[in-house]
């Protein structure tokens, strides 16, 4: 096998004009952004879209289930792809997919149709997510790596903050289609931008396991519609041959990738511990936050007695601190090692969802905006070092497969802290935000350990 892919240090090198690095970041920060606001607008609109399409409110959620599908099912494929062709093809490839289906979206005529167009653009999202960081260790050298990741996560976070004011105001002016709509010019632009000047990644020498893909999408589509069923306490006559489903494929998809140089799931990566130990540190802060911002509205809402309104405020502090302390936390990650500060970051968290779960009873909005902070801050300090140190502990022939880790950690924490807000609520009924957020403590508490774990792990 031959690998033709560039080595990040040199393809990015110091002497990178200024000007050409921020129009391919601009490009990549753009993708990302449609991206992010695009699940966010999507759930704030669905009232609208299923009273204008005439269609059952409950039938209406599968304008946002089929784009999680598509993207969760494709993410590491994605990534595969990336390798094989080059993170610029793919990326490129992902925004003119997303961009074109976002417009058949807003010209969507029937839920049926809309469905089919939200699925396509899941996909070109899923390209997006799937190889930006990988694209973003090609575009900055090696000692400013942590900065360009900041960078993704401050409009990461940036995206969910103002993700539903910005369909709010669009509704305010004019009808759900333009939620998509928006998105063209936008795209365009980013396109432009990619073209001339994203950096070409090189290739790799193997072929595209369609196969291992297929095995891949089912096993990935199961699990999160397995956990989904069970958050919502469907029947087990689902919930188990989901489950069941999903292990399996993921039990063949194993076995046929065994010896592969450049595994789809990637086993190879998951056997450098200090690679293992970040994404499992991933996984648990992302279940985290989960069980945070699935079970807040109802602790504002039902146990607090706050309006909608309120609800949406209080929510706010949050992901904004993310956003303002992540391209600090990033350039840190530059100069201290991120097993450091992701176990300082994530140590802040369990302690700020530790105070809301044991928010008085009758708290006033100060009461409960610092200890948003708070979680919002250990969050922001450990989201950039973490990206850093599994895309550094991964070689750069398999930027793509830890591209894709990366991303698909976060979906499958996200996942998981949704289904066990459920099971949380089930338990304890009346209490079950406070024990749910409880419970984010002990997953935040447990990824800050696996994070400290690294300081003891080579390179």
């Amino acid at each position: 096998m031959t690998v033709l892919i560039a080595d990040p240090t040199t393809t990015a090198r110091d002497g990178e004009p200024e000007g050409r690095r921020g129009r391919a970041m601009a490009a990549v920060l753009t993708g990302v952004a449609l991206a992010t606001l695009d699940t966010a607008i999507a759930n704030t609109a669905l009232p609208t879209i299923a009273a204008d399409l005439g269609v059952d409110p409950g039938a209406s959620v599968w304008i946002v289930t089929a784009y999680q599908l598509a993207v969760v099912s494709t993410l590491l494929p994605m990534a595969a792809l990336g390798e094989i062709v080059g993170q610029r093809r793919v990326y490129v490839a992902g925004l003119l997919l997303f961009t074109g289906a976002s417009l058949v979206c807003a010209l969507a005529w029937s839920l049926p149709t809309l469905v089919a167009a939200r699925v396509l653009q899941g996909i070109g999202a899923s390209a997006l997510m799937a190889v930006n960081i990988a694209l973003i260790r090609f575009i900055y050298p090696a000692h400013q790596l942590g900065r360009g990741v900041g960078l993704n996560a401050f409009v990461v976070g940036v995206g969910f903050a103002v993700g539903p004011t910005v369909a709010s105001l669009i509704l305010l002016a004019a009808p759900w289609p333009w939620l998509f709509a928006v998105n063209v010019p936008i795209g365009l632009g980013a396109l432009a931008l990619a073209w001339t000047a994203l950096p070409e990644t090189g290739r790799s020498g193997h072929a595209f396991d369609r196969p291992g893909a297929l095995l891949n999408a089912a096993a990935f589509a199961l699990l999160v519609l397995g956990l989904g069923e069970a958050a919502h306490a469907g029947p087990l006559g689902r919930i188990l041959p989901e489950l069941g489903g999903s292990l399996a494929c993921f039990a063949l998809l194993l076995r046929r990738q065994a010896g592969h140089p450049a595994p789809m799931l990637a086993a190879d990566l998951l056997k450098r511990p200090l690679f293992a130990l970040s994404a499992l540190t991933a996984v648990c802060a992302f279940a985290a936050q989960g069980l945070a911002f699935v079970s807040l509205p109802f602790l504002f809402q039902h146990t607090l007695g706050r309006s909608q309104v309120e609800t949406g405020f209080l929510m706010t502090p949050w992901p904004v601190v993310v956003a303002l302390m992540a391209p600090v936390a990033g350039r840190l990650s530059d100069r201290y090692a991120p097993g450091l500060l992701g176990g300082i970051g994530l140590a802040g968290l369990a302690l700020g969802m530790g105070l809301l779960a044991g928010l008085p009873a009758d708290p006033d909005v100060a009461d409960i905006v610092w200890r948003m902070a708070v979680c919002g801050a250990g969050f922001g300090f450990f989201q950039a070092p973490n990206m850093r140190a599994i895309m550094t502990s991964a070689p750069p022939a398999r930027s793509g497969g830890a591209s894709g880790i990366v991303a698909t950690a976060r979906l499958l924490g996200q996942t998981l802290g949704a289904a066990l807000v459920a099971a949380c609520f089930a338990l304890a009924q009346t209490h079950g935000p406070a024990v749910a957020m409880g419970l984010g403590a002990v997953f935040a508490g447990f990824a800050s350990a696996a994070s400290f774990s690294r300081l003891a792990v080579a390179p």
